[in-house]
């Protein structure tokens, strides 16, 4: 027969309920009291629909017994590492934006094991979050580099996202006059999925295609094109002549850019480009069954003012001294509201972090290095 003295001893310390806000055992109750149940179980029961609740074989086990709560933060790292493996190691031959990578010991201990860096936000306090500060803006100047153009933001959510906003900012520039967006038709399926949902939500007509049978004389009707470089099935392409007849209409061109080919590629700055965009993903961040993944997004001087997305700065501290801050915040929504080109938070601060140091880390030559490998081997 079970000791209630020694079963409250032998009772777990590292319970959830003492080391985070929640519901203690008397609260519970009188919670269950008021709302007229018996029972968590009673209440989920009447509330949760059967059909998207947890199957038995989904229970969480533990010495071969099904327990239906979890508690204890030991018991949690047991169930989530039943989860991993469950999971099914393969060979990935996608690609398609999705690359496997090696990511530096020392930036692992440091930075993505480090709950220091843990969020994926841009720093509020610029008087605590110096360090981060400084490697966000070297993501950014980065990403100037590579991609030759005037201005890039602190990162977006993927690649997909940012292709979407450059659709969107196209269409802003246009100020909604010019109702018609071509995307190449051999852009990434996902991100051709996303800007699909984003042009249904503007009323936005998507028009996919070849970009050699674009129709130049319905040029006037279309705000912007995308393409992807290098494409869906791996060809690079230099766009140089296309960029510019587009310029010529008025049309804003994106690119959509692989980041390491552009160690050794054209960038889009050199092709008349006026957005480009990507995933910083190749730059050491694992792939973690699908993300989450940096996105870039950079633009022209011209056009910095109706970029999304949050940008770092230099500036000086009431001591006169260097400091970091967050940069052009009138475009945001907490002061433009409806009119913000820029949404709050919208980042991957860790992961566009992990980046930069990647690539610090490397350096040009090695970042080179490792572009022609990766062609060689192609």
């Amino acid at each position: 027969m079970e000791n209630p003295k020694i079963s409250a001893r032998l009772k777990t310390s590292d319970e959830f309920v003492y080391r985070h806000i929640g519901n203690s055992e008397v609260s519970t109750s009188k919670a269950l009291k008021v709302l007229g149940v018996d029972s968590v179980d009673q209440l989920m029961n009447e509330i949760v629909p059967e059909d998207i609740r947890l199957p038995p074989g989904m229970m969480f086990k533990h010495n071969g017994k099904e327990l239906k709560g979890i508690d204890s933060e030991t018991l949690m790292l047991e169930r989530m590492r039943q989860l991993a493996d469950a999971n099914v190691l393969n060979k990935n031959f996608i690609g398609q934006g999705y690359y496997g990578t090696n990511t530096p010991s020392v930036i692992r201990r440091n930075v993505l094991e480090n709950p220091k860096w843990y969020t994926p936000y841009t720093p509020y306090q610029a008087e605590i979050a110096q360090g981060r500060l400084e490697s966000l803006l070297n993501f950014q100047t980065a990403i100037m580099g590579l991609t030759n153009m005037a201005i890039a933001n602190a990162s977006l959510l993927d690649e997909a996202t940012s292709a979407a906003e450059a659709v969107q900012m196209s269409y802003n520039i246009h100020n909604g006059k010019r109702e018609k967006y071509f995307l190449s038709e051999s852009t990434f399926p996902q991100n051709i999925d996303v800007i699909k949902t984003k042009c249904h939500a503007l009323n936005i007509e998507l028009v996919i295609g070849d970009v050699a049978k674009f129709d130049w004389s319905k040029a006037s009707e279309y705000c912007g094109m995308l393409v992807q470089n290098p494409d869906n099935f791996g060809n690079l392409h230099d766009y140089t002549e296309l960029g510019s007849v587009l310029r010529q209409n008025d049309i804003v061109f994106t690119i959509c850019a692989d980041i390491l080919s552009l160690t050794l590629a054209k960038p889009p700055g050199d092709m008349n480009a006026d957005i480009a965009v990507g995933s910083a993903q190749r730059m050491g961040i694992p792939l973690a069954f699908g993300g989450p993944h940096p996105g870039f997004f950079a633009t022209t001087d011209k056009l910095k003012r109706k970029m999304p997305g949050r940008v770092i700065g230099i500036s000086k501290d009431v001591h006169g001294n260097q400091a970091f801050r967050m940069a052009m915040q009138t475009r945001e929504q907490h002061i433009r509201r409806d009119k913000a080109t820029s949404n709050i938070c919208t980042a991957q601060a860790l992961l566009a972090n992990m980046s930069a140091f990647y690539m610090q880390w490397h350096g040009r030559s090695g970042l080179r290095k490792i572009a022609k490998k990766t062609r060689f081997m192609a």
